[in-house]
């Protein structure tokens, strides 16, 4: 694991990402893990840390709705806007997938996609300048890490890096809505 008192910590991370590892970062709601999409070593590793069929799919986060542009464009001028006005925020989508392979996207053939609300994991896709998975920092059925501290415990020296960082709303991850159906598939609506 590499030395969490790096002065520059979203250097590092990005750093770290770029070569392939996995990174554990503050979002709104949990703790996530986040690795190059379209790194198919990175996400294999990514799916076996978590112990997560590669059929459930990931969310893919970016540091602004420009690096979704792909995705937004196959959007009606409605869902398109909806997407626009929720982000940043704690609100994920689904959407058709024009590119990320099936390892990220699952067995749906649509990709959940977000701006998020947290300083922190936006910095971290901006210094990547592209798209990063954001999952939840646990193994599948344990309760998400919220804490620096929990994602150590989980993991131990599994993650690269743990970003230090507080999440905003303890425990409460983001909504994740289909914005081809428009159901609301976690959290309660707006």
């Amino acid at each position: 694991m590499a030395d969490m008192t790096d002065p520059d910590p979203i250097a590092a991370a990005a750093a770290i990402l770029r070569a392939g590892g996995l990174v554990a970062h503050a979002t709104e709601g949990v703790f996530g893990l986040a690795v190059d999409p379209f790194n198919d070593a990175a996400v294999h590793r990514l799916l076996a840390l978590k112990s997560r069929p590669a059929s459930k799919g990931l969310i893919v986060i970016g540091a602004s709705a420009d690096v979704f542009a792909t995705e937004l464009e196959a959007l009606d001028a409605r869902d398109r806007q909806a997407a626009l006005d929720a982000w940043p925020g704690a609100e994920t989508f689904v959407v058709p997938n024009t590119r990320f392979s099936p390892l990220v996207a699952g067995d749906s053939g649509a990709i959940a996609i977000r701006v998020p609300g947290h300083p922190q994991a936006r910095a971290l896709a901006a210094a990547v300048s592209g798209p990063l998975t954001s999952t939840s920092a646990n193994p599948a059925g344990s309760d998400a890490a919220v804490t620096a501290e929990e994602v150590t415990a989980y993991f131990h020296a599994q993650v690269d890096l743990v970003i230090p960082g507080e999440v905003i709303a303890r425990g409460r991850p983001s909504r994740i809505r289909d914005l081809r159906t428009g159901a609301v598939l976690r959290g309660t609506s707006a």
